[in-house]
């Protein structure tokens, strides 16, 4: 088979959002920017060859955030070119971008077996909330101010473990469709969440904060944002109080994924925490 296996264009990663709502993933409407932003290297596609139009028929990303921590996500194929090792072949080369690097994952539990043979061993479970969000207004919680992103990124990464500077750079810049919301209490950065709107209602990610009122604060305030509009939360297992919590709010699981890493696991501080993007960590 002739194929192409190359760097992504700037200009192919919002089509390649679109086959991924079209499996039901539902990306944000503007996520492809701040995506890209993370690693511009760091995403792939496979470009069947001239006998098929030159299109593209798969892609992956493998976003390296730090010399140590990389993570891998979009990976799709088209329906019609399915089962002919194209998938494979495009998930090799691109992890040759990761070098060295730990890998991380969110995948769907039925391939977890797939990914151990590729080196990928389970660190937990992601359940995915949804339902409707009480919205209140709270004093303390505001826009990003200047100076803010140097804390933020160093609270969300005392959080996950490991430090996404370049895309939380990019993903904590408010656009027309994703707002970041700050806590403060005392003049210290308490806890912060992002939500953004997505095909389908809105998504908040991530979430972090420093004790359970400032998480509930910050759904809250999340909620007047989302304006009765179905919300979805992704929690990690790393986060229990969350989960009970999104239970308590009346939403319900709807999804679930596997974390997974080939080398070793970055371990989650204490602070309460929901996951950014399961495409990026």
């Amino acid at each position: 088979m002739n194929l192409n296996l190359r760097r992504m264009t700037a200009d192919e990663l919002p089509v390649v959002l679109d086959w991924a709502a079209e499996e039901g993933w539902n990306p944000g409407l503007d996520d492809a920017a701040a995506f890209h932003a993370a690693d511009p290297a760091g995403f792939f596609v496979a470009e069947a060859g001239a006998k098929a139009g030159g299109r593209i028929v798969a892609a992956i990303s493998v976003v390296n955030h730090t010399d140590a921590v990389a993570f891998l996500g979009l990976y799709l194929c088209r329906p019609d070119w399915r089962k002919q090792g194209i998938g494979h072949a495009l998930w090799t080369h691109a992890l040759g971008h990761a070098g060295a690097r730990t890998v991380g994952l969110d995948g769907v539990e039925a391939q977890q077996e797939n990914y151990r043979k590729s080196g990928f061993e389970p660190a937990g479970r992601t359940v995915r909330y949804a339902g409707v969000l009480p919205g209140r207004a709270h004093s303390g919680i505001g826009p990003v101010l200047q100076g803010d992103l140097g804390p933020l990124i160093a609270m969300e990464a005392g959080a996950t473990g490991y430090e996404k500077r370049a895309f939380l750079s990019a993903w904590t810049t408010d656009c027309e469709t994703r707002r970041t919301l700050v806590c403060r209490a005392a003049g210290e950065v308490a806890g912060f969440a992002t939500i953004r709107a997505c095909r389908e209602g809105w998504k908040i990610g991530p979430l972090v904060a420093a004790d359970g009122a400032v998480a509930a604060a910050l759904i809250e305030t999340c909620g007047r944002v989302a304006h009765g509009a179905p919300a979805m939360i992704d929690v990690p297992q790393s986060s229990p109080w969350l989960a009970g919590h999104c239970r308590a709010l009346g939403l319900v699981p709807v999804f679930g994924t596997a974390r997974m890493y080939r080398g070793p696991a970055p371990v989650p501080g204490p602070a309460i925490a929901a996951v950014a993007t399961l495409e990026l960590g």
